[in-house]
């Protein structure tokens, strides 16, 4: 059993979700997260926990921003579009039992008003930004951190958020070469 009570978008997230583990959910309902699914959200989080397991796509990526933003401290479970895909449609549902529990395994918590122990100059040199394929680089890099795909702003942003050190930064650079 999870403790923590996990967000996913829909109830098919939540079957999927059911078929790894044993867990508590609560489902968005779609990007448009109403008032009273953030007050169950937060209320979740005061006393269980939260996990935060959308889709690995633009909407997905929409409502966690949105939920880490209200409710702060959250953890977030990540999986790549590779892991999410079926037939066209990208989403948690699609998922394995064992990709689900291997993202549950290798949460990252969000640490509030986090200076980055990295530098903009770091992803630079890494080829993470201002580098003709830095997209592909952060989509390796980044699964290799547990810390999903995202820009390079939000790269930036999410290796302060999860206290990504250093030594974790350049062992993650090794799937470059």
């Amino acid at each position: 059993m999870i403790k923590e009570v996990i967000v996913v978008e829909g109830k098919d997230d939540t079957a999927a979700i059911r078929r790894a583990v044993e867990a508590d959910t609560i489902e968005t309902g779609g990007s448009a997260i109403g008032q009273a699914v953030l007050k169950r959200i937060a209320l979740a989080q005061q006393r269980r926990g939260v996990i935060i397991f959308t889709d690995p796509d633009h909407a997905g990526e929409r409502i966690r921003k949105i939920v880490a933003a209200k409710v702060p401290g959250c953890k977030h479970a990540f999986i790549t579009q590779e892991q999410a895909a079926y037939k066209g449609d990208i989403g948690v549902e699609n998922a394995t039992p064992e990709t689900i529990r291997q993202a549950l395994a290798s949460l990252r918590t969000e640490y509030d008003g986090a200076v980055s122990m990295l530098t903009m100059e770091d992803l630079m040199a890494a080829g993470l930004i201002v580098h003709p394929e830095a997209a592909s680089r952060r989509l390796m890099v980044g699964k290799k951190l547990g810390i999903g795909y995202c820009n390079g702003k939000q790269f930036y942003k999410r290796c302060a958020m999860f206290q990504i050190t250093r030594e974790e930064f350049e062992a993650a650079l090794e799937v470059l070469k």
